[in-house]
């Protein structure tokens, strides 16, 4: 049962209050990130750059893994760092500020969604209220463990290979500040997005644009796909490092598959008709 209704000012009032605790949530955390962002053991040290770094945990797991194998031995190489440079007289100073925010909009993300329930739910019905309250739920942590995978496996293999890549001798490898940083975040936030395909193929599912006969129509092409855009986020070549990224990528199409409606009985039934004939 819903609850009273409310006029236009009290809806208007809720959400300028919505606003008001979601931005104040946001300022709070980019404060702490921005207050804890410098020096040797500040975040943008230990966290940020730390892919440039030989002994990154992901560098430090395949090396680990290589050695059952004896493959990927550059991996094991802990001297391994890439020169990151500063050609602009502001960039320090913005990149501290801009990904103090960044962070924080992801750290406040279940807080936020939790504001954006509080928000829609005085609209919905009990039943409608079970079901969103599980969208926001799924949806908050597909997206954290889309980030960590752009974190741990994407952003440091595109890194690595694209950082060390050579066309000629002569040419110096330096890595500037901004192009190191709008790779990182750019990478790292389309993993979140991407990781919430399940969700948008249970959307699409619950309004009737999706069954599941579509991913078992398409399950090769998208297996091309997958691999065309594996092969392009990390252009290594070996199968190991291409795996990393095609692996989650491909769980995320059979999660899709798994979330949405199975085929109509009706529909089911009328393709196979035009099989047979």
């Amino acid at each position: 049962m819903q609850q009273d209704e409310m006029s236009f000012w009290d809806h208007l009032e809720e959400l300028r209050w919505t606003l008001f605790r979601s931005i104040l949530a946001l300022l709070l955390f980019a404060v702490a990130f921005f207050t804890f962002m410098r020096g040797e053991n500040g975040i943008f040290h230990t966290f940020i750059i730390a892919p440039t770094r030989g002994d990154f945990i992901t560098y430090r797991l395949i090396c680990w893994v290589g050695s059952y194998f004896s493959l990927l031995s550059e991996f094991c190489d802990t001297a391994f760092e890439i020169s990151i440079i500063n050609i602009k007289l502001a960039s320090q100073f913005f990149t501290h500020m801009t990904t103090s925010f960044w962070l924080s909009l992801v750290c406040a993300f279940p807080y936020l969604m939790f504001e954006v329930w509080k928000f829609i739910r005085p609209a919905l019905y009990e039943n409608e209220k079970k079901s969103v309250r599980w969208v926001f739920l799924f949806g908050t942590v597909m997206f954290f463990a889309g980030c960590a995978v752009g974190y741990f496996m994407v952003f440091p293999m595109t890194l690595r290979f694209l950082a060390t890549y050579q066309i000629s001798e002569e040419i110096a490898e330096q890595v500037s500040l901004d192009s190191y940083m709008d790779n990182f975040l750019m990478l790292i936030f389309i993993m979140g997005i991407i990781f919430e395909m399940p969700l948008l193929s249970w959307l699409l599912s619950k309004m009737g644009f999706l069954n599941r006969s579509f991913f078992a129509r398409y399950r090769r092409h998208a297996i091309v796909i997958l691999l065309i855009l594996a092969a392009l986020i990390t252009p290594s070549g070996d199968p190991f490092t291409l795996s990393i990224v095609f692996v989650p990528l491909y769980s995320l199409y059979e999660m899709s598959a798994f979330f949405v409606k199975p085929v109509p009985k009706d529909d089911d039934d009328e393709d196979g008709e035009d099989d047979d004939g």
